[in-house]
């Protein structure tokens, strides 16, 4: 497959500034109506916000200020122009977070992501996000029907059983974090089956080079794309591979943590997203990720900005195997045995595999009950190791990401 999911990837700088300077004025209008932007957007006049400069004079919402408005105005917090009846989905991530969603107009703008590497009618994929509370499995779900795709929706787990639906079936392409494409194809070559899978749209944790070097050399092409359950699709990448391209249907801006104030072109700080989705116009909504805003355009022909993909997270929040661990979970890991001292969380890699381990400060107690405890906490199984108290190193650290992303 060829060419451009659609003309806006092309746009001219002119054309792409004199759209947003009709759109945005319109979401900032939406927003302003709703009860959660009230207080935060009550002085503000939407006609004057026409592009990303005019943006950054609006304060900054954090996924903080909406898990608190969503448990004063539940389910979403007063952020939604539709109840949630009027949608097709509503999610829950951890927090908990609501989120909508909807499968009418590629909702969740996935379609560009799976188009970039090449998936389209006659392609089967490999769904393997998660179908359960949280919306992953449906932003891929979508995007597959939005680029004429079918979808084998197969989650997680039982990966003798993905194996063989994946032979009988004859998926072609495979979506999921980047780790468990491997899984799928060790598990494939101790079966002595050989899968047909061609084509890779990864997300949910960094693409480390060694695991494209080595899906490449099993002849799958992979590419990774940048998204939340909030927002939707961020950026992707492209055949190129050179950063990776904001979506046509938000502004990105990069400033620096913590703050709302932009960081000079090409340094590296917290990426805030403006959706001009009408179904929920998120404004300046913080990630929490870093990143940095690359020069020049894509190589691929497609003329909008470009990011360097995902740099790390401005706060101690860390993603591993695809699920975030964030510091008020350790917090809560600490509170769950009065002989812990404290805790801290080490994400680390074990061959091409993201690997988890606690390092538990206590005078002692049951290993397993704590083992117990991290998964219950955490969501994630780790190895646990108990050490003396006063052995962890006091430097502020819960959460200590040893991965290297170069």
């Amino acid at each position: 497959m060829t060419g451009f999911f659609d003309d806006l990837e092309t746009r001219s700088a002119d054309r792409r500034a004199a759209d947003l300077a009709e759109a945005l004025p319109q979401q900032i209008a939406r927003a302003k109506a709703l009860p959660g932007y009230a207080e935060a957007l009550a002085d503000v006049d939407p006609e004057a916000i026409t592009d990303a400069a005019a943006l950054a004079a609006l304060p900054v919402l954090r996924k903080s200020d909406l898990g608190r408005a969503q448990a004063a105005n539940p389910p979403f917090g007063g952020f939604t122009v539709k109840p949630p009846s009027g949608f097709a989905h509503v999610f829950q991530s951890p927090g908990p977070i609501y989120e909508p969603g909807g499968i009418d107009r590629d909702w969740w703008r996935f379609g560009r992501v799976l188009h970039a590497v090449g998936i389209g009618p006659g392609d089967i994929v490999q769904n393997c996000f998660g179908y359960h509370l949280t919306p992953a499995g449906m932003l891929f779900e979508n995007g597959a029907r939005a680029v004429g795709a079918a979808v084998l929706p197969a989650g997680t787990g039982q990966t003798e059983l993905q194996v063989t639906a994946a032979r009988d079936v004859g998926v072609t392409a495979y979506a999921g974090t980047p780790d468990y494409l491997k899984v799928i194809l060790d598990k494939a070559d101790s079966m002595g089956v050989t899968l047909g899978i061609t084509k890779a749209t990864v997300g949910g944790g960094a693409l480390f080079p060694s695991l494209r070097a080595e899906y490449r050399e099993r002849g799958i092409s992979c590419l990774q794309s940048y998204g939340t359950a909030d927002l939707g699709n961020i950026a992707y990448e492209s055949a190129a591979m050179e950063g990776m391209i904001v979506d046509e249907h938000v502004v990105v801006e990069i400033v620096t943590p913590g703050t709302g104030t932009p960081v000079a072109p090409g340094e590296v700080g917290e990426v805030v997203v403006t959706t001009l989705n009408p179904d929920y116009p998120l404004i300046r909504f913080a990630t929490g990720d870093l990143s940095a805003i690359m020069e020049g355009q894509s190589p691929c022909g497609r003329t909008n900005l470009r990011i360097k993909g995902w740099m790390g997270r401005a706060d101690q929040t860390t993603k591993i195997k695809g699920m975030f661990i964030r510091p008020e979970q350790v917090a809560a890991l600490v509170a769950r045995h009065e002989e812990i001292v404290k805790a801290r969380v080490i994400a680390s890699r074990e061959g091409e595999m993201d690997a988890m381990t606690v390092r538990i400060e206590a005078a002692g107690g049951d290993g397993a009950d704590y083992a117990r405890t991290v998964a219950d906490v955490l969501k994630l199984k780790g190895a646990v190791e108990v050490v003396a108290p006063g052995s962890l190193p006091k430097d502020g650290l819960v959460i200590e990401d040893q991965r290297s992303y170069d």
